[in-house]
């Protein structure tokens, strides 16, 4: 029986709200949507999300820059309408700046149903004209104090093909070139890189930036636990058979020190990169748990990719639960990674240190306000070995808790997947329907047995196979 003690009375290390600092999107037209943005308002309401990034605010699409009559036409007022929504709703844009303009464009390569263009400008000066219009237009529109609260990360995943044509070289100039373009409107203005996939090009590019006397306010890039981890043509699961538990801590870790002291952003990460992969659909709330909470203190964001299945990288869809990336449905209902990331919102700012180990159940004790509260998972990758757990508690140096509950997410917890697909997994669904599945959704309270002891509270919980338990212990005020 996994057997885990806390002693509350312990110094505890801080636990910044990291995860909720960014969240991904799919591309910028989306964030023009009634629907998307009603989700993003839930997402910061709900899971205290403050900052959005999403590709494509250069493409053509957002007509941010065409040619009229073989003369540039500058328009910034699709991209001024989604910052005006994400600020009227208490956010900030993230800025990925991507992709290639066509009127800028070295070449026709593109990427993604909305095709946007992935190669190198033929001219770096007018790319550097037309990021500087547009920063200066925002610190004109915003104030140079709002903006300075931004991000500017330039390009996406440069080190894969699929996203930049161009060399390493090619993208170091493309910094330069942006970095040059911000830094003469205000000095103070955060921008960084490399934005890479699967951590790469860390050193390469804090090399240059050294060598070349260029800032870096910041340090971003990505990764997945499936990030080349099999042989071509493995799918996920395989991947994920032959990847360790901690992956994705061990990365991050390994990045931390790579990033010289710099702040470090993952502005993207998930548990797998597939956008149409039945394990974004599944109870698969344990992995993004047992991830964040192991990234504390790594990094200074780390932004799940993506809140919302309004997402339209290669295609629209119609289907309720399809495998997209998004914390929430097309319709808005809540996956168990919804759920997931509000028991993490809810959760307070001091960490205790927990004694216990064992091979697929992870504990963490956090504090807040007369509130403690136990988190457990019991998680491991598809096709490793996993079971359900019953799992031994003691809080020691403990007052009299006046109340206790638990909050469970599992196959048979807050799982509207499971009531869909006894329903038939209709493509289309109802109102009366929809509503169903909201409720079928939901987190609920149980009560929780346990017993106190002069200082001492022991209690057991059972523990499912990918699941997550919050238990909540209340104190009277006066303890």
């Amino acid at each position: 029986m996994p057997d885990f003690t806390c002693q509350l009375s312990e110094t505890a290390s801080p636990l910044a709200h990291f995860w909720e600092h960014t969240v991904g999107s799919d591309h910028a037209t989306v964030a023009l949507r009634a629907d998307w943005q009603n989700q993003l308002r839930r997402g910061h309401d709900d899971l205290g999300f403050r900052y959005v990034r999403f590709h494509g605010l250069l493409s053509d699409d957002m007509g941010t820059l065409i040619s009229h009559q073989k003369k540039p036409l500058y328009s910034f007022f699709n991209a001024d309408q989604i910052c005006d929504f994400l600020l009227s709703i208490g956010m900030r844009p993230f800025v990925e700046l991507s992709f290639m303009p066509s009127v800028l464009a070295s070449g026709r390569r593109t990427v993604f149903h909305y095709r946007g263009n992935i190669t190198p400008p033929r001219d770096y000066l007018r790319w550097a004209t037309l990021v500087h219009k547009l920063v200066a237009h925002w610190v004109e529109r915003y104030g140079v104090s709002e903006v300075r609260q931004w991000f500017f990360e330039v390009w996406n995943e440069p080190n894969l093909k699929a996203f930049w044509t161009g060399t390493q070289a090619d993208y170091f100039k493309l910094y330069r070139s942006t970095i040059h373009a911000i830094k003469r409107i205000d000095g103070a203005l955060q921008v960084g890189g490399p934005a890479t996939a699967a951590n790469g090009w860390i050193e390469d590019f804090l090399d240059y930036c050294e060598n070349t006397r260029l800032p870096a306010d910041f340090v971003s890039t990505h990764h997945y636990p499936t990030d080349a981890l099999g042989e071509e043509g493995d799918d996920t699961l395989t991947q994920l058979a032959k990847s360790r538990r901690s992956i994705l801590r061990e990365q991050a870790q390994d990045a931390k020190r790579r990033a010289r002291g710099k702040p470090l952003y993952y502005t993207e990460w998930n548990s797998s990169s597939n956008p149409r992969d039945s394990l974004h659909d599944e109870p698969y709330s344990a992995f993004a748990v047992k991830t964040i909470m192991e990234a504390n203190g790594l990094v200074e964001g780390y932004s799940f990719w993506t809140f919302s299945d309004i997402f339209e990288e290669n295609y629209f869809p119609s289907k309720p639960f399809h495998g997209g990336f998004g914390l929430l449905n097309l319709h808005g209902i809540p996956k168990p990674t919804y759920r997931a990331f509000e028991l993490l919102h809810s959760l307070g700012n001091e960490s205790l240190l927990v004694d216990g180990l064992h091979d697929t159940v992870d504990a963490w004790v956090v504090r807040g306000v007369k509130k403690t509260t136990v988190l457990l998972t019991n998680h491991a990758l598809p096709r490793h070995h996993l079971e359900k757990q019953r799992v031994k508690i003691q809080l020691s140096n403990a007052p009299e808790p006046a109340s206790a509950h638990v909050r469970q997410i599992d196959e048979d917890h807050a799982n509207a997947r499971r009531l869909w697909k006894e329903i038939g997994a209709p493509e289309y669904l109802s109102g009366a329907q929809v509503n169903k599945l909201q409720d079928a959704s939901q987190l609920n309270r149980e009560p929780v047995d346990f017993r106190y002891t002069t200082g001492r509270i022991d209690f057991e919980v059972m523990l499912p196979t990918n699941s997550v338990a919050a238990i909540e212990f209340e104190f009277p005020r006066d303890s």
